[in-house]
């Protein structure tokens, strides 16, 4: 690649083919207050068209000074529905000039910002009812929330009006009736500081809370939410929620030790055990853990764990992976310890710093497009395996894809995103496979994608190093060495 013409901040690239008008172009693009941040996601958005500020006082001396409204927009690097909204409506020229009009306008990653995360998100959660990313929330000039959402449209939809309609309404809202505005703001964060003080100066032993009766309640009451056909609590879109499985399993072992001491306790434990181990099975089953790479993806969009957003967050892996490190001292289950093993992989080898520190997150989307790194088509899989080195035959080839689920309609838009149906065991039964022989076909076939696989263009990683998460994964190598043995995760 020669022929490089450059201004301050952008590049253009030809070869020699390319036409000389082009080789001189320069590209502009417009430019805004987040050029010279260094949070990844603030980066994204530093060439919107939307003037926006990083939280400071320069940003918010300016909406005292000139009596706007603030909007403050939140989100991070890996959010898939925070890049939609950039596409439809931060990107759009008509859109970003009602927004620079009339409000100052306020960028947050929420992994650099958590305090400024969580405010904003306990006063949406308490006007809305829901919270989630990106979180969009209008201040008052002195930076006092009156009313927020997540995402909005471009045009009205899922019974929502559209990013210009919310823009107009609150902007009149804000001139006509600012004294309402004013109460409301005031009125909203009088309550999240009740909220927020509530029994902190309460003087309880733990004893009293933690009685043998309330821990039997909390997990009655998790039982209650718990889908006991596909895992997991609740309905979808489900989150791993590893808290609610590591107390089912510490309830679990707490109950078996005082009925071994003699106390008579409720057969509750062993339903508490079974959906643990049911809620991990599947997730390690479904889409949401990648099959040839290792590693979770921080939800499943669906009730079967089939179809995630993609991303992948450090902090939900070194959870998992004390989770399931729990649950194969319990069970001493091979396939806990190998999902343990695959997923340090996945981090080590895509989420370490060279000087071991570990990055936060790698992006739902890659070339713009959710999920495309991750997903297959049959044709592709067959030829891959096919040919030269990997050499599969037809049958061999058959197995492999009806054990992944690949499809000629594919399992998820058109496309086949790896998951599991059968447990290995049973698979190997019904096709009558030796265990071991369907072991060696399964590791050859991912082996020959996962090869195929990095050749793609890679999502975006988002390497900030956050001291919190770090702990945690941390915790989780000491937690899985403790687990297994292996002296390499100490």
């Amino acid at each position: 690649m020669d022929n490089v013409v450059e201004d301050s901040i952008f590049v253009i690239r030809c070869n020699d083919s390319c036409p000389k008008k082009i080789s001189l172009l320069f590209l502009h693009m417009p430019t805004n207050h987040l050029v010279h941040e260094t949070s990844p996601y603030l980066l994204q958005h530093a060439h919107n068209p939307v003037n926006w500020y990083p939280w400071g006082e320069e940003a918010l001396n300016r909406a005292k000074n000139e009596d706007k409204p603030i909007l403050v927009s939140i989100g991070y690097a890996a959010c898939h529905w925070c890049h939609v909204m950039e596409r439809e409506s931060f990107e759009d020229e008509k859109t970003a000039d009602l927004m620079n009009d009339l409000f100052i306008n306020i960028k947050i990653d929420r992994e650099e910002r958590p305090d400024l995360d969580h405010i904003y998100m306990d006063a949406v959660q308490a006007m809305t009812g829901s919270g989630g990313w990106p979180l969009n929330v209008f201040l008052t000039p002195d930076a006092r929330p009156f009313y927020g959402g997540t995402y909005f449209p471009p045009v009205k939809a899922f019974n929502r009006d559209s990013w210009t309609e919310i823009l107009q309404k609150v902007a009149n809202a804000f001139r006509e009736r600012r004294a309402e505005i004013d109460s409301q703001a005031a009125n909203l964060v009088q309550h999240l500081d009740q909220s927020n003080s509530f029994g902190q100066s309460a003087n309880v032993h733990s004893d009293e809370i933690f009685t043998w009766e309330s821990v039997h309640s909390a997990a009655e009451q998790v039982m209650k939410q718990a889908d006991t056909e596909e895992g997991g609590f609740g309905r979808a879109p489900k989150f791993p929620q590893t808290f609610t499985i590591q107390f089912l399993l510490n309830y679990h072992y707490v109950v078996n030790q005082a009925m071994a001491s003699g106390k008579d306790q409720p057969d509750a434990a062993d339903k508490a055990l079974q959906q643990a181990l049911l809620s991990l099975d599947k997730m390690i089953q479904g889409g949401i853990y990648d099959q040839l790479g290792g590693g979770f993806a921080r939800y499943s969009t669906d009730a079967e764990w089939l179809a995630p957003h993609f991303e992948k967050m450090l902090y939900d892996n070194a959870l998992l992976l004390m989770v399931l490190g729990d649950a194969f001292q319990l069970t001493h289950k091979d396939r806990y310890r190998e999902v343990m093993e695959e997923t340090i992989e996945f981090v080590e080898r895509e989420l370490m710093h060279p000087s071991k520190g570990f990055y936060s997150a790698l992006d739902a989307d890659s070339e713009g497009v959710e999920g495309k790194f991750y997903v297959w088509n049959k044709i592709e899989v067959e030829i891959l395996l096919s040919s030269a080195p990997v050499l599969m035959d037809e049958k061999e080839i058959k197995l492999f894809c009806s054990y992944y689920d690949i499809s000629n309609n594919g399992n998820w838009e058109g496309s086949t995103i790896l998951r599991v149906k059968q447990a290995r065991e049973e698979f190997a039964q019904k096709n009558n496979i030796s265990l071991e022989a369907l072991k060696s076909l399964l590791d050859k076939g991912c082996n020959a994608l996962m090869k195929e696989r990095d050749k793609r263009v890679r999502p975006l990683l988002d390497d900030k190093i956050i001291l919190g998460w770090n702990a945690l994964m941390n915790s989780a190598c000491s937690r899985s060495f403790a687990a297994t043995g292996i002296e390499k995760y100490r």
